[in-house]
């Protein structure tokens, strides 16, 4: 299934029936008078969040949504029916925003949550509403209130507990398959990652998912490469796993284009607690190792962790203080847990 976040879409609520006007016409009484009934409510626009759906695909195909309009009134003071709510599906994590992208609308970001975007119009008073001492045969009645409508775009934020970040043939790929089931595309070139991919790692009993988002290079903020509006799906991470290749000429350098980017997207992300860990480790000498490390954690001012995806070094270490840190924005406790890992299936787990 292709995967799309982002889409925009045309939305109506229901109008609502018009009132209607009619007079009694009985035997035997003489003065029937008026029983035109009322129109009903038209539908509303609601949208709710799904779990088992996790791309905005179905949006590019189907851009038209309208609730149902109420129906007229009746005769015999008969209350036309309410139309239907039109309820629009949509991943967890789902924001709804403006037509001009300024403001946030409403944000999904529960399994079952519900939003009412757009009221139904009400239904038109029928002519018995308007009958009265000076008015008793009243021959007018209300129309139905015609209802909002409005564009707006949907932009999915991947509900994800780690975020892997880092410049183009980094190595995010490959540790989201060492570590999860996930089989992403693993090429030795940049942009091989073209679109989001989701892992669940487990460490002990705590799963949690991480996000592989494609690579960042210098001027992403503006349009450079595949810019930055894959930055949405880590904004809601715990933690953030920056990999740096220690294949890289300059890997201070490398760090700091990262980060200069995550800062002029914003959105709390440069804030956000992160992990630094020198990748393809297992592709250097010892001279090497040492002293890509120490330019590493001169740029960055944190612990760095040595790290390999092929030789598995560093894994352990890793999958550990993600978890710390995912058990801690859950309120949970991480338990201990042993000093082997072992793999099943893909999955990597102590």
């Amino acid at each position: 299934m292709k995967f799309l976040d982002q889409a925009k879409i045309y939305l109506r609520a229901g109008d609502g029936g018009n009132g209607c006007v009619g007079f009694r016409r009985e035997k035997f009484i003489e003065f029937g008078g008026p029983d035109g009934g009322d129109g009903g409510r038209g539908g509303d626009l609601v949208f709710e969040a799904a779990r088992n759906l996790n791309t905005l695909i179905d949006f590019r195909y189907h851009q038209h949504f309208k609730a149902e309009r109420g129906a007229d009134g009746g005769g015999g003071n008969c209350t036309g029916r309410d139309g239907r709510d039109l309820v629009v599906k949509v991943p967890v994590g789902t924001e709804i925003l403006s037509e001009d992208k300024d403001e946030v609308l409403a944000d999904l970001s529960e399994d079952g949550q519900r939003v009412v975007l757009l009221r139904g119009g009400n239904g038109g008073w029928g002519n018995t509403r308007f009958k009265g001492p000076s008015n008793q045969a009243p021959e007018h009645a209300n129309p139905g209130q015609i209802a909002a409508e409005m564009w707006v775009w949907l932009r999915l934020k991947l509900i994800a507990d780690v975020g892997l970040i880092g410049l183009p043939n980094a190595g995010k790929s490959t540790f989201l398959a060492t570590v999860t089931r996930a089989r992403p595309k693993i090429a030795d070139y940049p942009f091989t990652t073209l679109h989001p991919n989701l892992g669940v790692a487990h460490v002990g009993e705590l799963e949690f998912v991480i996000a592989d988002i494609p690579g960042l290079i210098e001027g992403a903020h503006e349009g450079a490469g595949l810019g930055d509006r894959f930055l949405g799906h880590v904004e809601r991470c715990a933690v953030l796993l920056h990999l740096v290749d220690g294949t890289g000429e300059d890997v201070g350098a490398a760090y700091k284009t990262v980060r200069k980017e995550l800062k002029a997207y914003g959105g709390s992300l440069a804030g956000k607690r992160e992990i630094v860990a020198l990748n393809k480790c297992d592709a250097l000498d010892d001279l090497t190792r040492v002293d890509k490390l120490a330019a590493l954690t001169k740029a960055s001012r944190k612990k760095v962790v040595m790290l390999s995806g092929v030789s598995g070094e560093g894994r352990t270490e890793t999958l550990r203080s993600l978890a710390k840190f995912v058990a801690g924005s859950r309120g949970e406790v991480l338990p201990e847990i042993g000093d082997e890992v072992e793999s099943h299936n893909g999955v990597w787990a102590p």
